[in-house]
């Protein structure tokens, strides 16, 4: 078992096409269907894996490009000591006080910790400057817990 470390920042609009940030569904639509929800489906299936943008569901940065992978550690600790560097250099660009405060990025950093040594994925974001989003995730592989079929992407580079 491993973990992948994942960032992505852009704008909030971006993040919030959310059709770009779920697989698409397994079957296309039957034929005879709008053409309007066939072109859909051919652009989520093309750029789902493609795109940067983060997942809804965490444990999908596994198939997205392994150039997206910023680190992969095979100890929960320093994975955790990565997460804790990033949100030390995001922090003040946060858009909350509350957000910044040393000792709850602490917690947030001992809860990632012990969530991947009990195999789990970790998944945070905050809003940074308008309309900026930060996602930080790390998720658990070979296998994850959440989906088993999904490939390492260190095996598809």
């Amino acid at each position: 078992m491993h973990h992948h470390g994942y960032l992505w920042t852009g704008p909030k609009a971006r993040f919030d096409q959310e059709a770009l940030r779920r697989p698409p569904h397994p079957q296309p639509p039957p034929a005879g269907s709008r053409p309007e929800l066939i072109q859909r489906y051919r652009e989520v299936a093309a750029e789902f894996p493609t795109s940067d943008l983060p997942p809804l569901e965490t444990a999908y940065w596994l198939v997205k490009p392994p150039s997206l992978v910023r680190g992969t550690w095979l100890e929960p600790k320093p994975a955790a000591a990565w997460l804790s560097d990033r949100l030390t250099d995001y922090a003040p660009r946060f858009a909350s006080d509350a957000e910044r405060d040393a000792g709850r990025l602490t917690a947030l950093v001992a809860s990632a910790r012990e969530r991947l040594a009990s195999g789990g994925d970790v998944s945070l974001g905050f809003y940074l400057e308008h309309p900026s989003y930060l996602s930080l995730a790390l998720v658990t592989c070979s296998p994850n817990h959440e989906n088993r079929e999904l490939p390492c992407p260190l095996a598809q580079g």
